[in-house]
């Protein structure tokens, strides 16, 4: 018998959990490490382990068999079908389990399932619609280095570019770019040390510095700028009939809003619940389309 139902989102700086009893209660939410797929894939269990042992004891319940739990998981990096195949022969017990990128999932905590468009801005970014006709598209989330634009780590590396070029006196000092430098060692030794070891969470790291600075200096404000205009173009891809409701999600989503153009920000709508939501929303239809035996 399945007792409980966990949504999962899980990307390239934390993983967060939502849990709930099978009549759909929710009980609990639990965080832990990143499980986007780029980690590893007994990385992403670990850390979705965490963060379900985390909700149930936030319940304060202690964590059942997994035979009686059904999971739903958004995770960055599903797109690579030979990880998430892997992923998915590494279940560790749950009585069922739905596999999904995050930005399905974020589709569909933001829309409770209805037709409109997200773009999610985290470490990361990706958009996904879902039209009038049931039809779903993804634009972008190609994932770090070379894509995941208006992304924590794609600003974190503008950042460090910039921090590069003043250390080498091809532009101009300032606080900004000193910030930066002193995140990444201090000195060149030290920062080529930095950029050897560094990941995509690494720099995404750097992004708040960016936004720190971005009221008093012109180089921080115009990374963001930039990422703004990124974003406007990854929702002008999802709809290009610009009738679709578009919901910004993700930690950098907030940030960003003073960046965005005004014509996409007259179409911006909340979100009526998160990926963890949506995750749940995915395994619950996974449920029912796939009743247990």
């Amino acid at each position: 018998m399945i007792d409980y139902h966990i949504g999962v989102d899980g990307g390239g700086s934390g993983t967060r959990v939502r849990l709930s009893r099978a009549d759909g209660s929710e009980l609990a939410q639990g965080q832990n490490g990143p499980s986007g797929l780029a980690h590893g894939i007994d990385q992403a269990w670990v850390a979705v382990g965490n963060a379900v042992l985390k909700a149930f004891s936030a319940a304060g319940i202690a964590h059942p068999p997994l035979r009686h739990c059904a999971i739903g998981l958004g995770l960055a990096g599903v797109h690579n079908c030979q990880w998430a195949t892997k992923f998915l022969e590494k279940n560790p017990g749950y009585a069922a389990i739905a596999l999904e990128s995050d930005a399905l999932t974020t589709l569909l905590g933001a829309h409770q399932g209805q037709p409109g468009a997200v773009v999610a801005i985290g470490t990361g970014s990706v958009g996904e619609v879902l039209d009038a006709r049931g039809e779903r598209r993804e634009v972008g989330g190609w994932g770090f280095p070379s894509g995941d634009e208006a992304g924590g780590a794609w600003i974190g590396m503008r950042a460090v570019g910039h921090a590069q070029q003043v250390a080498d006196g091809r532009a101009a000092a300032s606080a900004f770019a000193s910030t930066v430098l002193d995140a990444c060692g201090g000195h060149r030794d030290a920062f080529q040390g930095w950029l050897a070891a560094a990941n995509q969470t690494a720099y995404a790291q750097l992004a708040r510095l960016v936004l720190e600075h971005a009221a008093d200096d012109p180089t921080a404000r115009a990374i963001l700028a930039e990422a703004g205009a990124q974003v406007a173009l990854i929702a002008a891809a999802l709809d290009p009939s610009g009738q679709l409701p578009v919901a910004l999600c993700g930690g950098l989503a907030e940030p960003l809003r003073a960046y965005l153009p005004e014509g996409l920000l007259a179409r911006v709508v909340p979100a009526h619940g998160d990926s963890a939501a949506g995750a749940l929303r995915l395994i619950r239809q996974h449920l029912r389309e796939h009743p247990p035996c």
